[in-house]
Formats: structure tokens, C-alpha cells, sequence
């Protein structure tokens, strides 16, 4: 079973209302996503999917060309458009709230989760992953630590629900937040 951590989901949460999973890579954004918008009857929509179908390359080639000061640029540009989108379900890419401006879209115009689980699950998840440019280090593994370390902060302060996601199945996560955000809808 998922262990829901913090909920402050607001009530009167409107039927249209965007969802945003926000969270570390491997934390289960895209696959939780695409699970929680079937059981809501939702599109979903990947952000970092978003961004290399707009530039046509993925993110390591943008990460290559533009550092990731360019590749935040257009994580900024893309979800601000994207949040805009009624009744969806977004997974946000693992930096996205980075940037004080992609935390107000957040905060501003849905409803946001953040999928949280440790250091040690989010490498297992990741370890084999080759289209992660920031785990492109001799230590992955410590880099997993140091970025949660910088970012978990960030991703409790837009938070209105908080689900751990190391522990339990994909389903009972998602059949959790489903029926937390529906005792929430007006």
C-alpha cells in the first residue's frame, strides 16, 4: 500500500483542474501519469516528451547543445503553454521546479503531487538509464543523493499531496491518489 505522506489537497478541487506529479527522475511520474489519467478519464501529457517533440532531438542532444540552462529554458516555455491545458494530467520533468516561475504555474493552475521515494530506489530505478544527462558521472548514485537533497524542498513547497511511491504497487499508488483527489472534487 502507498503511504500518503502530506495532504492538503484543497477541496472543491474542480473536475477540469490540471494534475501535476512533480518528483525526482524514477520517481514513477510518466508511469503513474499514464495509469492515474486512464482511472480519471484524462489526457496525459510527459513534459520532457513535450519538449523533444517540439525541438525534434532528445534531451541529452539538447542538454549537449544548449547546457542545462538551455534545456530549462524550454522546460519553462513548454510548461507554461502546457499548463494551461484543461484536465490533464502533466508529469513535470524532475527539475522542473527548479526555477521560482515553474512553481508559481504549478501552485497557480492545478492540483500538484509530488511522488516521492529515496535515493537508493530512485537509482535502482534509473541505474540503466542512458537518456539521464545529469547521472552522466563517475557516481550516479551519489549525484541521485545530491540532486534530492537540493530539490526535495522545492518539491514539498508546491505539494498539495505527498505520496511515497517506493513501497507500494503501481495500481495501489494510483488508486490512491485517485481516490484522494476524488473526496477533494466539488
Amino acid at each position: 500500500m502507498s503511504e500518503i505522506i502530506h495532504d492538503t489537497a484543497p477541496v472543491g478541487l474542480s473536475t477540469r483542474q490540471p494534475v501535476f506529479l512533480v518528483g525526482m527522475m524514477g520517481a514513477g511520474k510518466t508511469t503513474i501519469g499514464r495509469a492515474l489519467a486512464r482511472a480519471m478519464n484524462r489526457d496525459f501529457l510527459d513534459l520532457d516528451h513535450e519538449i523533444v517533440g517540439r525541438c525534434g532531438v532528445s534531451i541529452p542532444v539538447i542538454f549537449d547543445i544548449e547546457g542545462e540552462e538551455g534545456f530549462r529554458n524550454r522546460e519553462s516555455m513548454v510548461l507554461e503553454e502546457v499548463a494551461q491545458i484543461d484536465g490533464i494530467v502533466l508529469a513535470t520533468g524532475g527539475g522542473a521546479v527548479l526555477r521560482e516561475a515553474n512553481r508559481a504555474i504549478l501552485r497557480r493552475r492545478g492540483i500538484v503531487i509530488y511522488l516521492k521515494a529515496s535515493a537508493d530506489e530512485l537509482y535502482r530505478r534509473v541505474a540503466k538509464d542512458r537518456n539521464r544527462p545529469l547521472l552522466a558521472t563517475p557516481n550516479p548514485k551519489a549525484r541521485i543523493a545530491e540532486l534530492l537533497a537540493q530539490r526535495e524542498s522545492l518539491y514539498e513547497s508546491v505539494a498539495d499531496l505527498t505520496i511515497e511511491t517506493g513501497s507500494g504497487s503501481i495500481p495501489s499508488v494510483v488508486k490512491t491518489i485517485h481516490n484522494l483527489l476524488q473526496k477533494n472534487q466539488e
